[in-house]
């Protein structure tokens, strides 16, 4: 027989202990009961696990140990179910903290706690917080801001804005941000004020709050009369600014019913029904949003093909450097310049006619003087008529020839580049004498 002996395993402290759960096994003498002396006890131990339960609560009724409680990371709670998930003394101690919340504010190195072995009652006074003055006058408050409006105009980047009107700490002339902006917009283009409606929504409940907004409108239409001198469209305008912020949600709808009654001033009147003509129209919330046009490349490109195809017909027409220049610095496109010198290109090709040539040549040649349109500019597009040759060719068939021509008077011009003018294709395909080449054979172009 095979004598056993077991012991139950013992759990303390969340360790199993390694009991004696032993099997001894061998040769036992039948008739004594004695172990085989010749073989050694072999002995077995097992260790038995029994389900334990956390600090955070009850073991299953399985006796499974139960899972880890889930924590964020860089989280303050106890990772493993202890406590209430409160940081240390409130935030006040431990390793990388900075104190209780509130004692940056005393610079002067006391303590206010009376539990702290610091606190010292003979030291603890009145303690009066200082109002900060603005940092801005209200005589040099537009010094400061309008040129943050002004450069506002080229970046439109609002939170740039934002930045730079926190630092001035404009404390009660907030309104005068919006009675600013708007004025500085009546005398320039459509762009500009639509960069001012999106400033002042940008601004709401950041810098600016609705009593701010309303006090803005009301100084503007107090000063209605004075801005008419300078700007006679400034009731309309601003009969618009106020339509597109009750559609930004930056005025309450009853702001222009509160005036009715009360209107002593025509042109304060005029503004006052354009805003209410506005929002009483049909799907007028939705239409505000477009209140002043799609300005820029927001616009589609075929309108803007279309636009610069017509100008350069009445360039042609009417010769007028001035106006052609004023019509393309209204579309506000910049990045798509190089489109007016590709149609630019393919009109001379298809009308032929050397004096058309000539007057093309003079408008890029102004344009590129005045940095109107960039040298990369120049370049692009009149890459863009190289690659299009083939098929310009089969409704043009001397368009070689014709380009050839232009593009020396750009070149002469400075129009073209050097590295462009390489590029240029030449004998596309064999030259007559009719064509007044005279059968030369042209110069390479080093």
């Amino acid at each position: 027989m095979a004598a056993e002996l077991r012991n139950e395993a013992v759990v303390q402290n969340g360790d199993v202990e390694f009991s004696e759960e032993m099997e001894m096994t061998g040769d036992v003498d039948p008739i004594n009961g004695l172990e085989d002396p010749a073989k050694p006890i072999r002995l077995i131990r097992k260790a038995k696990r029994i389900g334990r339960t956390n600090s955070g609560g009850d073991a299953s009724s399985n006796g499974a140990p139960t899972q880890g409680v889930q924590v964020a990371k860089n989280s303050r709670k106890s990772r493993d179910g202890r406590g209430r998930g409160e940081p240390k003394k409130g935030g006040a101690g431990g390793k990388g903290t900075w104190g209780a919340p509130g004692d940056e504010l005393f610079v002067d190195g006391s303590c206010r706690d009376s539990n702290d072995p610091n606190y010292d009652s003979d030291n603890q006074g009145d303690y009066v917080v200082e109002k900060i003055e603005p940092l801005v006058s209200p005589d040099e408050f537009d010094k400061f801001v309008t040129p943050i409006i002004l450069e506002y105009f080229d970046h439109s980047l609002t939170k740039e804005v934002e930045a730079s009107l926190d630092e001035l700490n404009l404390s009660k002339m907030k309104p005068r941000i919006v009675e600013l902006s708007i004025s500085l917009s009546f005398d320039r283009k459509a762009s500009h004020r639509e960069l001012v409606s999106i400033l002042i929504s940008d601004l709401y409940s950041k810098v600016l709050v609705a009593k701010d907004i309303q006090k803005g409108f009301d100084n503007l239409l107090e000063s209605i009369a004075d801005l008419v001198i300078d700007s006679p469209e400034a009731p309309k305008l601003l009969g618009m600014f106020l339509a597109r912020a009750v559609a930004d949600d930056c005025l309450p709808p009853k702001y222009i019913q509160s005036y009715k009654g009360s209107v002593d001033n025509p042109s304060k009147q005029v503004a006052l029904e354009k805003a209410e003509l506005l929002l009483g129209q049909k799907h007028g919330i939705v239409r505000l949003d477009n209140i002043w046009g799609t300005g820029g490349g927001i616009r589609p490109v075929k309108y803007l093909i279309k636009q610069m195809v017509l100008l350069l017909k009445e360039y042609l027409s009417s010769c007028d450097i001035k106006e052609a220049t004023r019509c393309l610095q209204e579309l506000e496109v910049p990045h798509f310049h190089h489109e007016l010198v590709y149609e630019a290109t393919v009109m001379i090709l298809e009308d032929g006619t050397e004096r058309s040539a000539e007057r093309m040549s003079k408008l890029l040649a102004s344009l590129n003087a005045a940095c109107i349109i960039t040298p990369e500019q120049f370049s692009q597009g009149f890459k863009r008529v190289f690659n299009n040759m083939p098929d310009i060719n089969l409704d043009v068939p001397n368009a070689y020839t014709l380009l050839e021509r232009f593009g020396d008077m750009c070149f002469n011009d400075g129009v073209m580049a050097s590295d462009t003018y390489k590029d240029l294709p030449r004998g596309g395909r064999k030259r007559f004498v009719s064509e007044g080449d005279g059968g030369k054979i042209k110069p390479a172009v080093l």
